[in-house]
C-alpha cells in the first residue's frame, strides 16, 4: 500500500476523456488508454436480483470493436449491469489488465486484479514513465449499504509529470470525497459518476452523487475540470444534463464542467 499524498502543480492539457454514455469513458493519459466501467449492451431491461431490473434507455455512443486498444479497464464494481454488462464482460477478455475490487477479482478471474482502498499499481507508459493507479474509497449508497450494494472503488491517476485524475466510481459520499481530497490534494480532472441514481433500495436514497453534490465535490477536490458520466442512458438516473448544468451554474462552476 502506498501513500500518494505528494501533489504536483501540473495543469497542462495532457489528459483527454471521451464519454460514451452511462459510466463508460476512455481516458488517455501519458500514452495509456484506460476505459472506465464498460457497458455497451443495447437498450432493454437487465435483472439485478429477484424481481428487480434496471432499464437501459439509450445505446452506447461507440461499438466496442471501434475502441481500439485498451491498456487497462478501471472497473468500479462488477455486480451491476449498468457498470459491467455482457458486452463489457466480453471486452475484458482482450484487455491486459482489469483493476477492480477485491471481490471482483475472484468473480472475474482472467486479468482482473483486485485493489483495496489506497492500494496502488504502477503502469508502464510508452514514453518510459510510470502512471500510478490508486484505488480510492467509494460508497454506493447511504452509510451501511455495503452488504446490499457490494464493494465499490474509485481511482486516482498520478505521475510526477502528469496532471492528477480522479475517477469516482459509483460513490454517494461527500465525506469520502473529502478524505480523497485531503490525501491527494487538488486534482486536475475529476471524472464524476453523477446522475442521482435511485432505485427501490434504501427508500430511494441516493446511490451516486446528485448534481448539486457533484458541484460540491468539485470544490472539495479543487478540480480544474469535471467530466460527468453515469447521468444518461439508464432509467434509474434521476438527474441528467440539464440538472448538472443548472447546479454548476448556480455554484459558479460552469466553466469547469465539460459535457462535450
Amino acid at each position: 500500500m502506498s501513500d500518494i499524498s505528494a501533489t504536483h502543480d501540473v495543469t497542462d492539457e495532457r489528459t483527454t476523456v471521451r464519454v460514451f454514455g452511462g459510466p463508460t469513458a476512455l481516458i488517455e493519459i501519458g500514452g495509456l488508454r484506460l476505459l472506465t466501467d464498460p457497458a455497451f449492451d443495447a437498450p432493454g431491461e437487465y435483472p439485478v436480483g429477484p424481481g428487480r431490473v434496471l432499464t437501459k434507455t439509450a445505446p452506447a455512443a461507440i461499438d466496442p470493436a471501434d475502441l481500439g486498444p485498451v491498456d487497462a479497464v478501471l472497473l468500479s464494481h462488477d455486480e451491476h449491469p449498468d457498470n459491467l454488462d455482457h458486452s463489457g464482460r466480453a471486452l475484458l477478455a482482450d484487455v491486459p489488465l482489469v483493476l477492480t475490487t477485491r471481490g471482483g477479482e475472484g468473480r472475474l478471474g482472467g486479468t482482473a486484479r483486485g485493489l483495496a482502498p489506497w492500494e496502488s499499481v504502477d503502469l508502464a507508459r510508452p514514453d518510459g514513465g510510470v502512471l500510478t493507479v490508486t484505488a480510492a474509497p467509494a460508497l454506493h449508497g447511504p452509510e451501511g449499504s455495503e452488504p446490499v450494494v457490494g464493494e465499490v472503488i474509485g481511482f486516482v491517476l498520478t505521475a510526477d509529470d502528469l496532471p492528477t485524475v480522479y475517477v469516482s466510481g459509483d460513490n454517494a459520499s461527500l465525506a469520502l470525497v473529502k478524505e480523497i481530497a485531503d490525501r491527494v490534494g487538488p486534482v486536475d480532472t475529476a471524472v464524476l459518476f453523477a446522475g442521482a441514481a435511485r432505485t427501490g433500495l434504501f427508500d430511494g436514497a441516493l446511490l451516486t452523487l446528485d448534481s448539486a453534490q457533484a458541484a460540491e465535490a468539485t470544490v472539495i477536490l479543487g478540480a480544474r475540470r469535471v467530466v460527468p458520466v453515469h447521468f444518461d442512458s439508464w432509467g434509474h438516473f434521476s438527474e441528467g444534463r440539464s440538472e448538472l448544468v443548472d447546479a454548476f451554474t448556480a455554484a459558479g462552476l460552469a466553466d469547469r464542467l465539460s459535457l462535450d
